[in-house]
Order: C-alpha cells, then structure tokens, then sequence
C-alpha cells in the first residue's frame, strides 16, 4: 500500500465520533462499503482498539474483526453445534502504545529462550517458532504495510511471562508520522458528548 493511501481512505471516509467512557469513539464508512471502529485514549491519545467489519458477498454485513485490543466475546456460538474451543489453545492480542506495536500470544508455557521472532520480508510479517517444534505463526504488520515498508529485526524484542509471549516492534518514523497526520485529521471531527445522545 502506498504511504498516503491510508492517510487518504481516513479523511475520505464518512466519520463520527462520541466520547464515553473516558475514550474517544469513531465510526468509518469507507467507499467500499466497509467499516471500521476505533476507541482513543482521552488521556494519551493512544489508539485503544480497532475493529473492522466487511462486506460478506452472501450474507450482507459481516462480524466484526478486531485487529487492535481483545477479540470479541464469543457467546456459546460454538457451544451451539456441539464443538467447544480448547481454552488452552494460544490467541493472538495486539496492542499499540506511544512508541511500540505489541502481540501477546496467550497460552504458551515454554521458556523465553525456546522463542524465536524474525522478520519476514518477503511476506511482511513477523515470524514465530518455537525450537521444540510445538508453536508457529505469521503475524501481519498493517501498519507498516500502510507506509509501504517492510520489517526490520533490530526493531523487534520479547518477553515471556504467566504463559504470555510479548512482541515488541519499535514504531519506525514513518509509523508516528502517520499517526499523528491522522490524530490532526480526527480533530476537527466535532464529537458527541455521551450524556447528548441516550442510547437504548
């Protein structure tokens, strides 16, 4: 993806926005008929969450997929035809901090040092194995592909702690500008006070 082509779907998107809860809330109608929904920070300015829903061919609108924050609850959807996830099997959260983009991979009991993080270039992506063979997984980067650049290792670190793996990718430059393009375009989206609008 082009570097502006992000910055350009953003402020070409039809945005509202509501405060609650000691975050800032917004809503994007993409041209594509996507949608996307994200929760700020009050305080920081940190994007807290961002969830995506797209258009299913077949069934009209599609489930939300969250990209930053916790997934969504699922509520006995699974239980409905007979098959129970294993609560033990590892997820996937991201989140993002003024500096860093983060992944806590949940339920993976081996040591730091069995863990090893590299930087795909070619697929984009950062890579995770394990030397007992037992974990893989390729975790997407969108907000370097959005600036149109490519993962470099020296910006990745980790740790692991209570059976969490944390991933640690220094934001580049590029990141942080176009963070803060953006936070200058969601400005001047006049927001809703939550006590305005009563929602039933």
């Amino acid at each position: 993806m082009e570097t502006n082509t992000w910055y350009r779907q953003i402020k070409a998107a039809e945005k509202t926005s509501i405060v609650q809860d000691g975050k800032r809330k917004f809503h994007y109608k993409f041209h594509d008929g996507q949608e996307m929904a994200e929760e700020y920070s009050m305080e920081t300015n940190v994007l807290l969450r961002r969830a995506w829903k797209k258009k299913n061919p077949i069934r009209g609108s599609g489930d939300w997929e969250v990209e930053i924050g916790d997934p969504e609850p699922q509520f006995g959807v699974l239980d409905d035809i007979g098959i129970k996830e294993n609560s033990s099997t590892p997820y996937v959260t991201r989140r993002i901090t003024k500096t860093s983009l983060e992944w806590r991979i949940r339920n993976l009991p081996y040591p730091v040092e069995v863990y090893s993080v590299t930087a795909d270039t070619q697929d984009k992506c950062l890579v995770v194995r394990t030397t007992n063979k037992k974990y893989f997984k390729k975790l997407p980067i969108p907000e370097l592909e959005r600036v149109g650049i490519l993962p470099l290792q020296e910006n990745i670190s980790l740790s692991h702690k209570y059976n969490t793996l944390i991933i640690v990718y220094k934001k580049p430059s590029q990141v942080l500008e176009m963070e803060q393009k953006i936070m200058e375009e969601l400005k001047t989206v006049a927001a809703i006070k939550d006590d305005q609008c009563k929602t039933s």
